[in-house]
């Protein structure tokens, strides 16, 4: 394995695809195949954390799934921390230092027949680390994600609450000492009251640690308070990407529109009386031709069925450092003379 030169981006994504293969219902019927993601790209820059948002089915935790190596790729390419993500036993390994994952069942994400320290533990031991420096390692984390060691390294996971095992698989997570953690869903299935502390407990580790997050979430509000770049997804490919604070204010593409518009308000006299958008996401075995959000987009016209729209930059609605995170969409109402009748003139 050989770093790349020295870079800002801790995880770089080109051209990233996944296809699933469905079973034969029938003897000698020709499989079908599910576009789970097609042709994703995108950055992450050292000390930052991406939001993913997405409807249910748009590939988030494929994707998710696809830069831990934990299933193979179709094609494009994965870079972490300047190494290229292969599906070499060894390299894994070696990559697991670097890139570390929290799911959303924190039950399920541990072994019930380990007590906490051993959980917290078993990562470094792969890794050669001593037991005694392990022990040590995993009660320090333990104190640092507000579980007292004394109290809590010898239960095991059916004897703490949801909230502290999320805490205990941040720990585990953080035992590698990695530069970047991958959380899917992390939260959603805590009540609002410990989410908020499991939230605030990430941007201090973050700050602490200098690390980097992805952060896959269907709560657009716990994105935009956790996130510096949101990635929309729809389908499968990216719709939109930015700034959080420019995305939220500025939203350009109409499938980010209706998904920020579906966000409840505290203020009632801005009640939602209308659905954002209508009708099911198209079967991702038989996505839409060009534009995949046109089967349920009120600007759909011809040339969205023609031609597949491509991410193009929208420097006039970005804010801060424009050079390391534009703010791109894909819809052909935003570039110039592409033959909707909405785009901008040239």
């Amino acid at each position: 394995m050989n770093p790349s030169p020295n870079t800002t981006n801790v995880v770089e994504v080109s051209g990233l695809r996944k296809q699933f293969k469905t079973r034969q219902k029938r003897w000698g019927e020709k499989p079908r195949v599910v576009h789970a993601v097609s042709d994703i790209s995108f950055e992450l820059a050292a000390g930052q954390t991406l939001g993913i948002v997405g409807e249910s089915g748009c590939g988030k935790s494929t994707l998710a799934r696809l830069l831990m190596g934990l299933i193979p790729a179709d094609g494009g390419t994965v870079r972490i921390a300047g190494v290229e993500l292969q599906q070499d036993a060894a390299q894994l390994k070696a990559l697991r230092r670097k890139m570390q994952m929290v799911f959303q069942d924190s039950y399920a994400s541990l072994n019930p027949r380990m007590s906490i320290e051993d959980a917290i533990m078993f990562g470094p031991l792969v890794h050669g680390t001593p037991r005694s420096e392990a022990r040590e390692r995993a009660h320090k984390l333990l104190s640092r994600v507000g579980l007292d060691p004394a109290r809590f390294a010898s239960r095991y996971p059916h004897e703490v609450s949801g909230g502290q095992r999320q805490r205990v698989n941040i720990a585990r997570a953080l035992a590698l000492s990695p530069e970047v953690v991958l959380f899917d869903e992390s939260v959603s299935a805590l009540d609002k009251s410990v989410e908020i502390q499991v939230l605030n407990l990430l941007r201090d580790l973050k700050e602490e640690f200098g690390l980097s997050y992805l952060f896959i979430s269907h709560d657009l509000n716990v994105v935009q308070y956790i996130s510096d770049v949101v990635l929309v997804m729809y389908l499968g490919k990216i719709v939109e990407i930015g700034p959080a604070q420019s995305l939220y204010e500025n939203p350009a593409h109409p499938y980010t529109r209706a998904l920020l518009a579906s966000m409840p308000s505290m203020d009632p006299a801005q009640r939602t009386l209308s659905a954002p958008i209508t009708g099911d996401p198209p079967s991702p075995i038989d996505p839409p031709s060009g534009c995949r959000f046109r089967t349920r987009c009120p600007h759909a016209q011809a040339i969205c069925g023609e031609a597949e729209p491509q991410l193009s930059s929208l420097a006039g609605l970005s804010s801060g450092d424009i050079q390391t995170n534009p703010h791109r969409a894909a819809c052909h109402m935003l570039v110039p003379q592409s033959g909707h009748s909405e785009s901008p003139a040239a």
